[in-house]
């Protein structure tokens, strides 16, 4: 069972990832024992709804840290922004294991996927991954916050309340831009 109190310090992280930016190696090291679990528990989440076999959480958690590493020195700004960006390193990781592992072409015998509440037991195969990541470039094309939103609470699981500490709205734009994304999303998934 996983430690959520040790999970649980925003100030903590925060903290640490200010001194990361100032070069601080000891609290990179630091900064990674303390967030481990919730990304363990992230990349779970995400691999639960994916049809991966060859990858599990710590690979995934891994990988996605190495992607992350460069952001750690210059854009984190807290906690909530570190996993929401984790969050994407992750999927970015899974499309990328799913176009190295999808045989079919584009738009050829794709599932359809929504984001209201996937079943627990679903997977999500390659190209469904593809296409949720798609959907997700176009709509950063028509509003980088909503795909900020989604990412931040689709893929990380955190709160409108984290995620609207972590951008700098309130709750309420959160929720309204939360519907409006899926909605949007829904549209694209589901021509």
């Amino acid at each position: 069972m996983v430690d959520n109190r040790r999970m649980d310090r925003p100030f903590e992280v925060t903290r640490l990832l200010q001194s990361v930016r100032r070069g601080d190696d000891g609290a990179r090291s630091e900064l990674y024992r303390i967030v481990y679990d919730r990304l363990v528990g992230i990349a779970d989440g995400q691999l639960a709804r994916t049809n991966v076999e060859t990858l599990n959480a710590n690979d995934l958690v891994h990988e996605a840290y190495l992607k992350l590493l460069p952001a750690l020195e210059i854009e984190l700004s807290d906690r909530s922004h570190f996993f929401g960006i984790a969050a994407n390193a992750m999927r970015q990781v899974l499309v990328d294991y799913a176009r190295k592992k999808s045989s079919a072409k584009r738009g050829g015998g794709q599932v359809r996927v929504t984001l209201n509440g996937i079943p627990s037991g679903a997977e999500l195969k390659p190209d469904d991954i593809i296409s949720i990541s798609d959907a997700l470039d176009d709509l950063d094309q028509l509003n980088p916050r909503l795909r900020q939103v989604v990412e931040m609470r689709f893929f990380a699981g955190l709160e409108h309340k984290e995620i609207a500490d972590a951008l700098g709205i309130t709750t309420r734009t959160v929720e309204r831009d939360w519907a409006k994304a899926k909605l949007l999303l829904h549209r694209a998934l589901y021509p």
